[in-house]
C-alpha cells in the first residue's frame, strides 16, 4: 500500500494528545509493515529543517516526506470557503491518506481516512477555542462525508458521533489508543524520583494531575475538592498540577489564591519528557476528574506506572480505567474529595489498584492498535 499521513500533529512545537496518538500508531505500523510505503505530508512556510528533524525518529527506508511551502494556516482558513484541492500541493501518488485531526481537506487523491477523537465541539462547545470551533463547525460534517472510514478512540466516542451525525454511523471504526510502555513504566529507582521532584520544587507526598490546564478538565472543581480535603486533614499531600496552559484558565489559578492554597497547590514549570515517568511514579495517586474525554490517555499512563488513579466516571474514562480506579462524580467536589481521601488513607487499596492498573494498561498496546488500523486500511483499499 502507498499510505500518506498528514504530519501536522507530529511537527507542532508542542505536541498535543492528538500528536502522541498519531505517533504511537504510525511508528508501530511503519516498523511492523515494511512492505508498505509511507509518506509524511505537511505545509511548511519556514523552519523546514526543524520540522524534518521532528519527523526524523519516524523515518525508515520505506518512508518519505512530501513538503509544500505554501502556508498551511492560510490553506486551512480558506479551504471550507473556497475548496482549493489538496492534491494541488501534494499530488496524486498516494492510494490512501489519513488525517488524524478531524478534518479532511477537499479533493484529496485516493481513499481518505479521518480520526474524529471526540464530539466536544457539540457536547461542550464553550470549552473550545474560537478559531478551532469555527474550523470544526464549518468543516467536520464535510470531512466525514468525504471520508471512506472514520476512526475514533473509544466506543463512547463512536456513540457520540452516531448521536450527532447518524448519517455517518456505518463508516465508524474504533481504534483504541495505546500506552508507550518505554516511556511510562514502574520505576524501582527511588533516587531518580527524588531527583525529579527536587528539580521541580516538590517535597513530600503529592497527588498529581497531569494534562492541559483548561476548563474541560474540571480543574476548578478539583481545587474546590482539595480545599475540602485540607479542611478535613491539614496534613494531606500537596496537589501538583503539571501540564501545558490551555485557555480560559484564569479561574483555575484564581481559586488557588482565593482559598489561600498557594503553599499546597503547585503548578510546575514545563516538565521535560524524560521527567514525566518519575514524576508520575512519585505520586501517591493520580487524579483525573475530567468531564469529557474521547479516550483519556493520562490515567492509562498512570496505571502503566503502577500509580493508583482517582478518575471521574464521565465519557470514555470508565472504558479506560475499568475497575482499576476510584471512580468519583465529576460534578461533586465532595465526591472528588472523598475519593482522594479514601485512596490516601487506604494503603491496601492503593497497592491493589497499582497491581490491577498495570495489568489493565498492558492490554492497551500500540502494536494491537496499529495492527487493527492497518487491517482497516487494507479493507478500504479492497
Amino acid at each position: 500500500m502507498k499510505i500518506s499521513f498528514d504530519a501536522l500533529p507530529l511537527i507542532s512545537e508542542n505536541m498535543s494528545g492528538i500528536g502522541y496518538c498519531q505517533a504511537g500508531l504510525v511508528s508501530e505500523m511503519i516498523s511492523s509493515h515494511p512492505e508498505d510505503s509511507y509518506t509524511f505530508e505537511y505545509f511548511s512556510r519556514k523552519d523546514h529543517e526543524i520540522k524534518r528533524n521532528r519527523l526524523s525518529s519516524y523515518m525508515k527506508k520505506n518512508c518519505s516526506v512530501n513538503e509544500s511551502h505554501f502556508s498551511g494556516f492560510l490553506y486551512r482558513t480558506i479551504m471550507n470557503i473556497i475548496p482549493v484541492p489538496y492534491s494541488l500541493f501534494f499530488g496524486k501518488k498516494s492510494e490512501l491518506t489519513h488525517f488524524f485531526n478531524y478534518i479532511i481537506p477537499p479533493f484529496v487523491n485516493g481513499k481518505k481516512v479521518v480520526t474524529v477523537h471526540d464530539m466536544v465541539i457539540r457536547a461542550y462547545p464553550e470549552t473550545v477555542r474560537f478559531r478551532t470551533k469555527q474550523l470544526l463547525l464549518t468543516g467536520m460534517k464535510k470531512s466525514m462525508k468525504r471520508a471512506d472510514v472514520i476512526i475514533t478512540d473509544s466506543e463512547f466516542s463512536k456513540k457520540e458521533i452516531e448521536k450527532y451525525y447518524p448519517q455517518f454511523a456505518d463508516k465508524i471504526e474504533v481504534v483504541y489508543c495505546g500506552v508507550n510502555k518505554e516511556k511510562f513504566y514502574h520505576i524501582e529507582d527511588k533516587e531518580r524520583i527524588t531527583r525529579t521532584k527536587a528539580s521541580l520544587g516538590i517535597d513530600g507526598e503529592y497527588f498529581l494531575y497531569l494534562g492541559t490546564i483548561e476548563p474541560r478538565k474540571n480543574l476548578e472543581r478539583l481545587i474546590d475538592a482539595y480545599k475540602l480535603l485540607c479542611e478535613r486533614d491539614v496534613n494531606v499531600p500537596k496537589l501538583v498540577m503539571a501540564g501545558g496552559k490551555g485557555w480560559l484558565n484564569s479561574g483555575i489559578y484564581g481559586k488557588v489564591s482565593e482559598y489561600g492554597l498557594e503553599e499546597k497547590v503547585l503548578f510546575t514549570r514545563y516538565v521535560p519528557d524524560e521527567d514525566l515517568c518519575p514524576l508520575m511514579n512519585g505520586a501517591c495517586a493520580f487524579v483525573f476528574p475530567s468531564i469529557y474525554e474521547g479516550f483519556g490517555m493520562p490515567p492509562l499512563e498512570a496505571m502503566s506506572c503502577g500509580v493508583p488513579v482517582v478518575s471521574s466516571g464521565e465519557a470514555s474514562l470508565p472504558e479506560v480505567v475499568g475497575d482499576c480506579a476510584v471512580i468519583v462524580d465529576a460534578y461533586s467536589p465532595d465526591s472528588i474529595a472523598d475519593g482522594m481521601y479514601r485512596i490516601y488513607m487506604d494503603r491496601p487499596l492503593r497497592e491493589e489498584l497499582s497491581k490491577k492498573g498495570m495489568q489493565r494498561a498492558a492490554g492497551f498496546s500500540w502494536e494491537r492498535s496499529a495492527e487493527k488500523l492497518h487491517e482497516i486500511y487494507k479493507a478500504v483499499l479492497r
